[in-house]
């Protein structure tokens, strides 16, 4: 799996499309050109997977949920919910139909690396949330501060 770093800001036509940024296209392991790209089901954004990254994510899933159990296939169904895009020969990415509304207003998107996939985002919701993370500082350290730190040698 691609160790995945960037922000990247693109445009956005009103047909959905955007240029996918060398910078990030350069790190990634798309054996097919393919990725599969779902709404998050933490923020307001889209996340951008390569196919073989998500297909892992999925297996995954699947060993840790049990099909026979309503909430563990709901949560499955939930997590694998996207669709498979691919780059055209323009180095462009169609955002599918179904998924436009979360950048239906956007004339300009921000691309926010996780280091696993890519956060897509229209560029106000981006910025609101920037905003809203002010106390990332506090958090980071309630959640990291108390982690044991291991010892390189």
């Amino acid at each position: 799996m691609a160790l995945i770093l960037g922000k990247e800001y693109c445009k956005v036509d009103s047909n959905g499309r955007f240029k996918f940024p060398i910078a990030l296209k350069r790190q990634l392991e798309t054996e097919d050109g393919r990725f599969v790209i779902r709404e998050s089901v933490y923020a307001e954004c889209l996340e951008l997977w390569t196919y073989a990254s998500f297909r892992e994510e999925v297996e995954k899933l699947q060993g840790l949920l049990n099909p026979y159990r309503r909430e563990d296939r709901e949560v499955l169904r939930k997590l694998t919910e996207g669709n498979v895009i691919e780059l055209d020969s323009n180095d462009r990415l169609l955002v599918p139909a179904e998924q436009k509304h979360m950048i239906a207003k956007a004339k300009e998107i921000v691309l926010q690396s996780t280091g696993k996939f890519i956060e897509l985002w229209g560029r106000e919701t981006y910025e609101k949330m920037n905003q809203s993370s002010r106390d990332f500082a506090e958090k980071a350290e309630a959640l990291l501060g108390t982690m044991p730190v291991k010892n390189e040698q």
